[in-house]
């Protein structure tokens, strides 16, 4: 129950007066790269635009600083991204998951061919073990996790076949050489919202009032750990 300790440090304690930590939300894929394709032929930049939004507004109603990566898709590379991020507290990058072609399956959606899977859904964060920040990236990821738990959303267990894992019980997993994650200056998570080649998962992404208890359950695990972990810099 770590995560209702950490929950109870912040809605009970006093803090001083201090400017907010500011939370630099990434935009993942944009471009050329649109990502993956769910099931019914919509692109994974579209998705991760429009929950990177709904939690950019959620951490500011929370009085947050937000500094927006990537929202137009038009940043350069992977490695401009932990750069448009210098000066922020902390580093989120928003994905959304696929699964690899032997699970795929065919079928037809509004008369094109697409593809789904019926084998993997759910949650899942990522840490690198080379980030320069990696016991605060872990502890924001699992604090997310927690909270995201505590919301009601499942974590995948399908990264285990590829990953090791960070706090599995939270949905965190390690992926070391993913650049935005290690080539920073700042502790760093990358969340995969969840599936959008799974059917079902793909509709209830798209769901606002989904997407808004998600941003919510998010935003108030990245303020748990930064709040916390005494990030907060003191008002000038």
């Amino acid at each position: 129950m770590k995560f209702l300790f950490i929950f109870g440090l912040i809605f009970g304690a006093t803090f001083a007066l201090a400017a907010p930590p500011l939370i630099a939300v990434d935009v993942g894929h944009g471009g050329k790269d649109t990502g993956a394709i769910s099931a019914r032929g919509r692109t994974e930049f579209e998705f991760n635009r429009d929950f990177a939004g709904r939690l950019a507004a959620t951490l500011r109603e929370r009085e947050l600083g937000v500094r927006e990566v990537n929202f137009d898709g038009n940043i350069g590379s992977l490695a401009a991204r932990p750069v448009a991020a210098i000066g922020s507290d902390f580093f989120i990058a928003i994905h959304h998951d696929s699964v690899g072609e032997p699970w795929l399956l065919d079928w037809e959606w509004n008369g094109q061919p697409q593809r789904y899977t019926e084998v993997k859904r759910g949650f899942g964060i990522f840490v690198s073990a080379q980030n320069p920040d990696l016991e605060t990236s872990l502890r924001c990821a699992s604090t997310i996790g927690a909270m995201m738990r505590r919301s009601g959303f499942v974590a995948s267990d399908w990264h285990a076949r590829k990953h090791v894992p960070a706090d599995a019980e939270n949905g965190v997993w390690y992926y070391d050489n993913l650049v935005v994650l290690y080539r920073t200056t700042l502790p760093a998570v990358l969340f995969e919202a969840g599936v959008i080649k799974h059917r079902d998962e793909e509709l209830e992404l798209l769901d606002p009032e989904r997407q808004a208890r998600m941003a919510d359950a998010v935003a108030t695990g990245i303020a748990a750990c930064l709040f916390v972990s005494g990030t907060d810099k003191p008002a000038e």
